[in-house]
Parts: C-alpha cells; structure tokens; sequence
C-alpha cells in the first residue's frame, strides 16, 4: 500500500490517526479525508510544527501503520 491508497483507506485508517493526534478534530478528520496533504496541513495547524516535521510524522505513522496492517504471508 502507498499513500495513494491512503485516501480509500480512510475510514479504516481514522481511529490510527486519531491515537496518534489526538488534537485532530472531528471536523479536522472529515476535511483530511485521507489526503496526505490535508493531514500534514492539520498537523502543521494543530501542533504549530514546521512542514517537514510535520511530514516525517506522517511518513512515520504511515510506515508504522502499513506495517502493522499487512496481512500475515506464512502458513500454520
């Protein structure tokens, strides 16, 4: 998955972001709407953060997150 899949995920992804941001609000999430852009510009806002910062938190929770979420390969 990529962030381009990000946006059809987001229903799924929402609880995730919320545990790892908890200022976003709920009017917040509804205007991210899975776009990465959005959710970097709500971080920028809501934590007074610079753009990169905010950006590396996102790559970051998106690796953590993508990682966690990927369906088990080996066999029992």
């Amino acid at each position: 998955m990529n962030w381009d899949q990000f946006e059809g995920k987001w229903k799924q992804m929402k609880g995730s972001v919320r545990e790892q941001w908890g200022k976003l609000t709920d009017d917040d999430m509804d205007r991210i709407g899975g776009k990465k852009e959005q959710l970097v510009g709500k971080l920028q806002e809501r934590y007074g953060i610079a753009k990169e910062v905010a950006e590396t938190q996102a790559e970051e929770w998106w690796t953590k997150f993508h990682s966690t979420t990927k369906p088990s390969t080996t066999q029992v």
